[in-house]
């Protein structure tokens, strides 16, 4: 059947089949494929599409922007600082008059409920591009890059999250094994686990596809993997809880010996971005002077054989295009 998924909104990929996830998932290499041939595109001719960020961002701008534009679109950039959005003009005002301008809203910040009141409000699609619950940008950019490395389909696979496992990636995670039937291990202290009950919902979905969602605070129980994931262990706006989270999850950092001990044949290793494998950042640094090591992830894996980190920062961009097209075009 014919997927159309013109007009709609991307707010989270719970709102998406996975026919229509797949079709996305296709139209991304397509576009890759176009993007390294050299073809000039029109598919968003005449779009105009404003970005909204309260977290500064590297990929997800970066991503949006070169997307729309390699396709004809205008993109306008709005920060905290060029915005009156919840200083002196409410959020819905703001969405009723952006929504007069713009064909397409994307929004980078904290609450999902701000993403889902610039969508019932504006009119017009609403792009995530990152809240504190959610990154569906970013998993379907994971996804496309499983596809490239793998050789099996995603269906079959095994991704193994290790650090905070209800952090907004880990929560992604569950939703695309909801949707698609794959299995996802969240592997991390079980002070960070999610709710029981939001476990529970999400793998009697990933069941009925034959897929699974679990977690486990051991090692030894979560090894075969196609996927190992890691993030930061403090998000943008947590920095209250460094202290707490390096000491829960120093003992989860991902270095050769626990990628080994977790990896199947074959398996990659992947992160989301920005990533703290070594002490080159201001963070880093700052973090270290008060004793606290941030790493979540060393140099060596970082840097070796198993990672396709930046296979997946690239896809960021074209299966942001894919949605962009898709819903816009």
């Amino acid at each position: 059947m014919p997927v159309n998924l013109r007009g709609r909104g991307f707010l989270t990929l719970m709102d998406f089949s996975g026919e229509e996830i797949r079709y996305l998932l296709d139209l991304s290499h397509n576009l890759k494929a176009k993007k390294r041939s050299g073809i000039k595109g029109t598919l968003l001719e005449g779009k105009n599409i404003v970005l909204l960020f309260d977290k500064t961002s590297t990929r997800t701008r970066c991503a949006f922007e070169v997307a729309a534009f390699d396709e004809g679109a205008h993109i306008t950039f709005l920060d905290q600082a060029g915005s009156q959005m919840n200083k002196k003009e409410s959020l819905e005002d703001t969405a009723r008059v952006l929504g007069r301008f713009y064909d397409g809203i994307e929004y980078r910040g904290f609450e999902q409920s701000t993403v889902e009141a610039l969508a019932k409000f504006s009119g017009v699609p609403v792009f995530n591009g990152l809240t504190d619950i959610d990154h569906p940008t970013q998993i379907l950019a994971d996804l496309m890059t499983m596809e490239e490395h793998l050789d099996k389909p995603l269906k079959k696979c095994k991704v193994v999250f290790v650090g905070d496992t209800r952090n907004n990636m880990s929560l992604a995670w569950m939703i695309a094994a909801a949707k698609l039937g794959f299995e996802y291990t969240g592997l991390g202290p079980r002070e960070l686990f999610p709710d029981k009950g939001l476990i529970a919902e999400r793998n009697g979905a990933a069941a009925a596809l034959g897929g699974l969602v679990r977690f486990t605070d051991d090692p030894d129980d979560a090894g075969g993997a196609d996927v190992v994931y890691t993030d930061v262990w403090v998000s943008m706006g947590d920095e209250d809880k460094l202290e707490k989270h390096v000491k829960l999850l120093t003992p989860f950092r991902l270095d050769r010996q626990l990628l080994n001990k977790l990896s199947g044949p074959g398996a990659v290793f992947m992160h989301c971005l920005p990533a703290f494998h070594d002490l080159e950042t201001a963070f880093a640094k700052k973090a270290a002077a008060l004793g606290f090591d941030v790493r979540e992830v060393t140099d060596e894996v970082f840097r070796g054989p198993n990672s396709v980190v930046f296979d997946e920062a690239e896809n960021r961009m074209h299966t942001i295009k894919a949605v962009l097209t898709a819903l816009l075009g």
